[in-house]
């Protein structure tokens, strides 16, 4: 499920693509006090990820953006659209927006059967732990968890995304069903790279990092509802790693029978 944020500008500003931190902390405002509190603090991917505020580009005065939240869970929508009406004024850094209007809505790749291809909207945040640098050949000097590039070849990416697919089912999806790679055949049916880019990031208050981080277009065909509920999952909670902060955020670009 989604929330889309309807936002104008109130001032002239540049555009900061280095928004995630400030954001994500407007973000968590709105769930202080609420059964979601504590999930701030455990070190467990989030039940939640978020689109940049876009289109992005030079802001002037008056202009419209807008800003996707999205997550496994309609209450915890319904917290932060509270929080966002009640309080309008949404400033992201140094990026001053009013809130306009929320509205809630549900995407879904589609019944069994159905063709699409879902698009990164945010940069996907994929690491190798160490431990697996021999299972790719990955010879680097340094025993910390290496950023995908494309000179890695496509299979630790794949695998990582899945892994990572498969720990939010287990938080997030009701036990009884199986995870990603309990079922058959890949996640994606096509991976299309648009481009890797380097980005400071500050992960916690006071330490700025650079991250490596890719856009895709991902082509799917559902093949059955457990394959629908993953991709959907995927839609809800992001790919890759940090989706707090606002990486791995998709979006169905298109889908047809």
């Amino acid at each position: 499920m989604r929330i889309l944020t309807r936002l104008s500008a109130r001032a002239d500003a540049a555009y900061d693509n280095a928004y995630h931190h400030k954001l994500r902390g407007r973000l968590w405002k709105g769930l202080e006090g609420s059964e979601y509190d504590d999930l701030h603090d455990k070190n467990q991917p989030k039940p939640f990820v978020y689109s940049n505020p876009f289109p992005p580009g030079e802001i002037h005065e008056g202009d419209e953006r807008n800003l996707l939240v999205a997550s496994t869970d309609e209450s915890l929508l319904a917290y932060i659209a509270e929080n966002l009406n009640h309080d309008p004024e949404l400033n992201i850094g140094e990026m001053p927006f009013h809130v306009d209007e929320i509205t809630p809505f549900s995407p879904d790749v589609g019944e069994p059967g159905t063709s699409g291809t879902l698009e990164t909207g945010t940069g996907v945040l994929v690491r190798i732990p160490p431990w697996r640098f021999d299972d790719y050949d990955i010879d680097v000097d340094h025993d910390e968890a290496e950023f995908w590039r494309p000179e890695h070849t496509m299979e630790p990416f794949q695998n990582q995304i899945e892994a990572n697919l498969d720990k939010k089912h287990r938080l997030y999806a009701p036990d009884y069903r199986p995870g990603p790679s309990d079922t058959e055949g890949d996640l994606f049916d096509g991976y299309e790279l648009i481009k890797t880019f380097a980005l400071p990031v500050t992960p916690t208050m006071g330490r700025e990092e650079t991250w490596v981080l890719s856009k895709w277009r991902f082509d799917y065909t559902v093949r059955d509802d457990d394959h629908r509920r993953h991709l959907n999952l995927a839609l809800d909670v992001g790919l890759g790693e940090r989706n707090s902060l606002g990486f791995g955020f998709v979006n169905i670009q298109d889908h047809d029978q």
